[in-house]
């Protein structure tokens, strides 16, 4: 073992050697070209890992590059001059204003870009900062191991490349007035935002706030205009930078408003996609303000390097993958889930109890809805009967599912497999705000949690017990009273054939799983297109709906209207995409079809009555357990895809996990009927 030891260790002492001697020779070629660009190609070349994922490897590397600068002051002076160049004669403008921002562009326009670039090549101008950058960092995944190496290293490695006294008086002008330029550029993007006409009709509220967005321009030309005479009259300028950030902070409060007032009115990917890029800018001009006013700052050279070292990272990220097709369609997805998913969340709401009245108003509601699907399933089976051609089957079943969760909708029941696609908006929400890892965040999400788990058994087991038994029910009354069994043993065959374990029930439940989750989204959508677009005032303004009902009346049709437009249309679209999904299968030659946890529990039951409720114990008990897997898949699938979306929507990067799970099990432990029972009622205020 001693032996092993003593071999690594050499080992790693020869690379560390070797590394720092082709860097050091890198330093030296730079005494006979004199080219920057070229030399911090070549260094990032050495420091570059095989694989992305050898982060090891590039910490290491990077690591032995900076035990080199700081023990040789030669080659720490070749590097910074080699720096210097690199930033003082290049435009730096594009890349401050534009790296890590959306583009002004939109989406099928910069995809075309993309394409296009794909197919042939763009070709970099070495005079722009932004595309040294990319001539340096020139593999897409670069900013992969570059985004691992520690923040100390990371903080020693720019104190020892960022020049200072290596940088004469007008070069720091030059290199300030590029900053101060891209400074009024960002300001004057962000102060035409609020004329925007889909900014403005969020509600007068925000156009009392309107003022600040202008008030960012006059603040950094003014801003601009000392900086840049102090620089003439080589002197510290007067003005500082803490009144700009102010107003951007009152800016970004104006942007928050906004989020909520679309909330409330709607929003439109075009006005959701022009807030972020406000937010970006306002972030940009923020760090850039700081930054600079660190440099003049006496002591401040450490914390502007920390700002230059976060835009610098963020940006590279950004840079290297502005022509990925995947990301660029990922970001497109991101912004359109963020348009619809706040409102899936205010209806996954409704989907979680919190009190004791309310965990048995899920409970009845659940009770109700299986009743309604177990005629839904009865339905189904007579219209498999029926002699159509495929597309007649795919719109009468549509017609079935979709009218018939439409009305479970309206009757205010539920559905438990609708629960995880809403609710799944709403714990997302929950863990941005947990993130922080403070005690009493997670404890909040830990109660949400178990409100959920709780909500989701009540509404499961409220379903499946009503929807079996009634199937049985209605077999029974229909043997009764025709004298003959309902559905023959055939049929009873295929309906337990369809529930085998061994076959494509899980697979056809994991579809229905992201129908699911489709629908939680297209409820989402239709409740943002409702509030956008003034359905229901719309609606309510139809002459022939006045003149039929009455102006009263159509008023409140057009309330009910813009209240549940994206609940029916949700459960409708979503029937009718349980409904068409064999059909398509057929069609295609592929073995696609649904699995629903409520309806294979009622065909289940129509399954044993069709062999005179005399179904072998192991094959019952067979069937029972591939309904429950089914609803497992069910339920796993659609909240795994909604929590996905809705996490990437809000851009939440959850780090708390480990604390969450150790307060899950400290809750499953202390109180595990709290995940199960209903919960105590808590004392009112007056009491």
């Amino acid at each position: 073992m001693n032996t092993t030891a003593a071999h690594s260790k050499n080992s790693k002492h020869s690379e560390h050697a070797f590394h720092a001697l082709r860097f050091a020779d890198a330093l030296e070629s730079y005494r006979e070209h004199n080219d920057a660009l070229r030399l911090f190609i070549k260094i990032y070349d050495i420091m570059r890992p095989p694989r992305a994922a050898l982060v090891e490897e590039a910490i290491a590397r990077h690591a032995t590059l900076l035990d080199l600068l700081e023990t040789d002051d030669e080659k720490r002076a070749l590097l910074r001059q080699a720096f210097a160049d690199l930033v003082v004669n290049r435009r730096l403008v594009g890349f401050l204003t534009d790296s890590g921002i959306l583009p002004p562009t939109g989406f099928f326009s910069e995809l075309m870009r993309i394409v296009s670039h794909r197919l042939l090549p763009e070709v970099p101008d070495a005079q722009e900062f932004r595309d040294c950058l990319k001539m340096i960092l020139h593999r897409d995944d670069d900013w992969v191991w570059m985004a691992e190496i520690p923040d100390e290293n990371s903080a020693r490695y720019w104190s020892l490349l960022i020049p200072d006294d290596e940088l004469g008086r007008v070069q720091k002008r030059q290199l300030l007035d590029q900053f101060i330029e891209a400074m009024l550029i960002l300001a004057y993007r962000i102060s035409g935002v609020d004329i925007d006409h889909e900014f403005r009709r969020l509600g007068e509220s925000l156009l009392g706030y309107a003022a600040a967005f202008r008030a960012i321009a006059g603040e950094v030309q003014r801003f601009a205009e000392d900086w840049r005479s102090a620089l003439a009259d080589y002197r510290a300028p007067s003005e500082d930078e803490k009144h700009l950030l102010v107003l951007i902070d009152q800016c970004q409060k104006v942007i928050d408003k906004a989020h909520r007032a679309a909330l409330q009115r709607g929003t439109s990917l075009s006005l959701t996609f022009k807030l972020r890029r406000t937010e970006q800018c306002l972030y940009r001009l923020e760090m850039m303000a700081a930054l600079l006013g660190a440099f003049w700052r006496e002591g401040g050279r450490n914390e502007a390097i920390e700002h230059w070292r976060k835009l610098l990272r963020h940006a590279v990220r950004s840079e290297n993958r502005r022509n990925s097709i995947a990301q660029h369609v990922s970001r497109g997805m991101s912004l359109l889930a963020l348009r619809v998913t706040d409102n899936a969340a205010k209806s996954g709401e409704h989907y979680i109890t919190e009190t004791r009245s309310a965990y048995f108003g899920m409970w009845r509601s659940a009770m109700g809805a299986g009743a309604i699907i177990a005629v839904l399933a009865l339905l189904k089976i007579f219209a498999s009967k029926l002699d159509m051609a495929p597309i007649g089957y795919a719109f009468v079943y549509s017609m079935i599912y979709g009218l018939g969760f439409a009305l479970i909708y309206m009757l205010h029941l539920t559905i438990a497999t609708k629960q995880p696609a809403m609710t799944a908006q709403t714990i997302a929400g929950y863990l941005g705000e947990a993130d922080s890892g403070r005690a009493q965040d997670i404890e909040r999400l830990v109660d949400l949690i178990a409100d959920v788990i709780r909500s989701q058994i009540a509404a499961i087991i409220g379903n499946v017990a009503i929807a079996l038994p009634t199937a049985l029910a209605i077999t029974f009354a229909w043997a009764s009273l025709a004298g003959a069994p309902m559905i023959d043993t055939a049929k009873g065959a295929h309906l337990i054939d369809d529930l085998d374990l061994l076959g494509w029930a899980l697979p056809h439940a994991a579809i229905a799983g992201i129908f699911l989750f489709f629908s939680g989204i297209l409820s989402g959508y239709f409740d943002n297109l409702a509030s956008y677009a003034r359905i229901g005032e719309r609606v309510a303004r139809l002459s022939w709906l006045r003149r039929l009902v009455g102006s009263a009346r159509a008023d409140h049709v057009g309330g009910y209207v813009d209240n549940n437009l994206g609940g029916i249309s949700g459960n409708f679209l979503f029937g009718c995409m349980l409904g068409s999904a064999g059909t398509i299968g057929l069609i295609l030659g592929l073995p696609i079809d649904i699995r629903h946890i409520a309806f294979s529990s009622a065909n289940l039951g129509y399954a044993y009555s069709a062999f005179g409720f005399a179904l072998p114990l192991t094959a019952l008990l067979w069937a029972a357990l591939g309904v429950a897997l089914i609803g497992i898949v069910n339920l796993s699938v659609s909240f795994s895809l909604a929590l996905w979306m809705a996490l990437r929507a809000r851009d939440v990067s959850f780090r708390q996990s480990g604390a969450l799970l150790r307060a899950l099990w400290r809750r499953f432990a202390t109180n595990p009927a709290s995940f199960v029972a209903a919960p105590v009622e808590k004392p009112s205020a007056d009491a």
